[in-house]
């Protein structure tokens, strides 16, 4: 789609540093600049604001990646691709079964009701739980890691949806500030809400993660209590 409006060398294409690789991967493949703006911190998508923040002369394109079941804020976005004149372009992964889709909701409901010691998703805006993305804040310490080791202790299949983002990767290494994605980047951590689980398994993940209490602020150290 990028090489067929036209966009290529000299070009650069504004895309999201939080989510893998293949976007950014793309717009180089056409020989343009991916140019990473900051995402929303309840959405995961890019922000707006940032995308207009990053737009250059040479901005060419805007790529809207829709992130765990969340939808962008493809409206504010393309009133500012029309302001810039820019192409906006919309990624995401193909949705499941309606069926599939309310059994997920199913689930993500018992999770938001029972779980404490982390922050659970929004919900709003039709979230189809692709990912069931908690928060696990640490004080600048990896307690996201700790927490996630000690529930895969207890039988939960979690994982850390964006280990590192795209911009501290070699490859598209840029200096640039990030603060939401580097945020989310070392808070987030995915629970499983797939429509295969019984009620067995909702409260065996409840009651791992309820077991370890949360973050507890010592001083500027952040452990997990039992």
């Amino acid at each position: 789609m990028l090489r067929a409006a036209g966009v290529g060398a000299g070009d650069e294409v504004v895309v999201p540093a939080f989510g893998n690789a293949e976007v950014a991967e793309a717009v180089a493949q056409v020989a343009a600049l991916p140019v990473f703006a900051d995402i929303d911190p309840v959405t995961y998508c890019l922000d707006p604001s940032a995308v207009e923040a990053a737009v250059t002369p040479r901005t060419a394109a805007v790529v809207a990646v829709h992130r765990f079941g969340r939808s962008a804020d493809v409206g504010r976005l393309y009133e500012v691709g029309r302001r810039h004149k820019l192409l906006v372009l919309e990624q995401g992964d193909s949705e499941a079964p309606y069926d599939e889709r309310a059994q997920r909701r199913e689930r993500a409901a018992y999770l938001d009701a029972k779980l404490r010691g982390v922050r659970t998703p929004d919900g709003g805006d039709g979230h189809t739980y692709q990912q069931y993305v908690v928060r696990v804040p640490g004080n600048g310490r990896p307690d996201r890691d700790a927490f996630a080791r000690a529930i895969r202790a207890k039988g939960v299949d979690c994982r850390v949806p964006v280990k590192t983002p795209l911009h501290r990767l070699p490859g598209f290494r840029r200096c640039v500030s990030l603060p939401e994605t580097e945020r989310a980047a070392e808070e987030t951590l995915a629970l499983p809400v797939h429509a295969s689980l019984t009620r067995r398994d909702m409260q065996r993940i409840v009651s791992a993660c309820n077991a370890l209490g949360g973050p507890i602020v010592v001083g500027s150290t952040a452990l997990f209590g039992v």
